[in-house]
């Protein structure tokens, strides 16, 4: 949802500072009265530009008060939302989308099939820099556009009228339908973004929206908001609440507190809140098809770009004592694209990566002190020493002090030293490649391994250690043109294990985060950990 990428705040699985009881708290909604929920964010919104917006936070939001061709279901199918109707070529390379005419933006200006082609060309054109700009390659020239060969109006998409949407396809994209109902794809007023400026997407006065709510009360870097029931959206008689109310908790005791005091209706779940609560009424895991993994400066550290430094990093952490220390519902990541994802043919995707592509993910002391001499003696020294870059959770913080403890003490001869910062400062710190590791976290932006594997190519944005390997490479762009399905995944997935066997980036966990609801809240959607609150309604 979500670089949605999605970097999510890692370590979101905590531990909690409070002594609980099976209790639960009062059962009674904080704000059923008024059609209202009070509800927790993780981390700040790092912008409302959805041009530019690559995290988790940020898209939770978008897609409450923005909408799209069409709108994700939980089980990742999608419904009709600003398209009323599909056709498509028998080739699979053109779309054609009738819209519907009865949507407003907030300003009451009509929404458009021209604010999909003005919204589609301003995230390609390098101007504006998006780091999801890469989603669109399959689009007729988009990636040209990209590159600066051709300009932003040759994009594959175009206008028909006020209410007819024609998209034009270099490739059969298998996804495609997944990408209309992904918030990148979501279409934009060009009379507001030109008015703002700069400014727009920075604060919620310097928007409009034309989905469910629309934002109030955010100044850009303030801890709390509020969605309103939006009164221009098309299908404002199916929205039941007038508002919900948003506050930022990166403490967990703090939040539950909070909750047991009625003032939040939902709260996630930390370690030992998640032990202790599992028979409370409105306990759920949700899963996030997330994998936290850590990214190495390969761009900057010279000692990191040598791949036996890495898989001595790699085999040096004890993942299975990482996920206790986490605690909940974690499990061990060997893979960067997360289990239970994608099916094919019956079997789990990852079951197609070759298990001795993964051995770097498993704690091996003795491997990892092989490696590791290796390393340093083509390096020509005799020590080492990394920062490690996370978030400024608690658990986050766990989780850097247990992988510090343990290369530490199965690598004596590397220190490492922890970093934990605000989830903005520490994207911006992975964006400036200011870091020499960092604990990063994808969450699928659809149901498909390309979501994950995308991301490593030579010149994709979010490739923050700026791994690069031609063959991988060749292998995911063969991935999008081949016209057989069963090479689609055996591309993928020997993509998948070069990436491992280089450990262009080292896997850590995939999570399912844990919430406790108020029962009588019916009619929410959990998208992979983001709320859509389109349906919700207090009974």
């Amino acid at each position: 949802m979500k670089k949605t990428k999605t970097f999510l705040a890692a370590g979101s699985i905590l531990t909690a500072a409070l002594a609980l009881t099976a209790c639960g708290g009062n059962s009674s909604s904080s704000s059923s009265n008024k059609k209202e929920l009070n509800w927790e964010e993780s981390a700040e919104i790092p912008t409302m530009d959805l041009s530019k917006a690559t995290d988790s936070a940020s898209f939770t939001q978008l897609i409450n008060t923005m909408e799209g061709l069409y709108r994700a279901k939980s089980d990742g199918s999608q419904e009709k939302a600003m398209a009323t109707s599909e056709k498509v070529s028998k080739d699979g390379k053109t779309y054609t989308f009738t819209l519907r005419k009865d949507n407003k933006w907030s300003n009451g200006d009509p929404v458009t099939a021209q604010d999909f082609v003005y919204s589609w060309r301003r995230t390609v054109d390098p101007k504006t820099a998006s780091q999801y700009a890469y989603l669109f390659e399959g689009i007729r020239n988009a990636t040209d556009i990209q590159n600066g060969k051709k300009k932003p109006e040759t994009l594959g998409i175009k206008a028909v009228g006020k209410y007819k949407l024609v998209v034009t396809l270099d490739r059969r994209i298998p996804y495609f339908n997944n990408l209309m109902a992904f918030g990148s794809f979501f279409p934009q007023n060009e009379k507001a973004v030109k008015k703002y400026g700069s400014k727009y997407g920075t604060a919620s006065k310097y928007m409009v929206y034309n989905g469910p709510y629309i934002m109030s009360g955010w100044s850009g870097s303030n801890l709390s908001w509020k969605l309103k029931k939006n009164p221009y959206y098309w299908d404002k008689k199916n929205v039941k609440l007038d508002a919900v109310n948003y506050s930022v908790q990166k403490t967990p005791s703090t939040a539950y507190n909070l909750y047991q005091s009625n003032k939040l209706d939902a709260v996630a779940l930390d370690a030992e809140q998640s032990k202790q609560l599992k028979s409370v009424k409105g306990y759920a895991l949700y899963p996030r098809g997330t994998t936290f993994y850590i990214q190495f400066n390969q761009a900057k550290n010279k000692y990191l770009q040598n791949a036996n430094i890495r898989k001595a990093l790699s085999m040096a952490i004890n993942r299975e004592s990482l996920t206790k220390v986490l605690g909940g519902s974690n499990t061990v990541a060997h893979t960067f694209t997360p289990a239970k994802l994608t099916t094919v043919n019956g079997k789990d995707y990852t079951s197609l990566i070759s298990k001795s592509d993964e051995a770097y993910t498993y704690y091996n002391k003795k491997e990892a002190q092989k490696y590791l001499k290796q390393g340093m003696k083509e390096l020509g020294v005799s020590k080492l020493s990394f920062k490690l870059l996370s978030d400024d959770t608690d658990g986050a913080k766990k989780s850097t002090e247990a992988m510090q403890s343990n290369i530490q003490e199965t690598l004596p001869q590397v220190s490492i030293t922890t970093q934990n910062l605000p989830f903005k400062t520490r994207l911006a710190r992975t964006n400036a490649l200011n870091f020499d590791m960092v604990v990063s976290a994808w969450g699928a932006d659809f149901n498909d391994p390309i979501s994950f594997l995308d991301l490593l190519t030579s010149t994709n944005a979010q490739n923050g250690g700026k791994w690069s390997n031609k063959e991988y490479d060749k292998l995911i762009a063969a991935s999008k043109t081949t016209g057989s399905d069963s090479e689609r995944w055996s591309n993928l997935s020997k993509a998948e294990g070069i990436l491992l066997k280089d450990v262009g980036i080292s896997p850590l966990y995939s999570s399912t985060s844990a919430w406790i609801v108020r029962p009588e809240i019916k009619g929410l959607v959990n998208l992979r950990d983001h709320w859509d609150f389109k349906y919700a309604h207090v009974n």
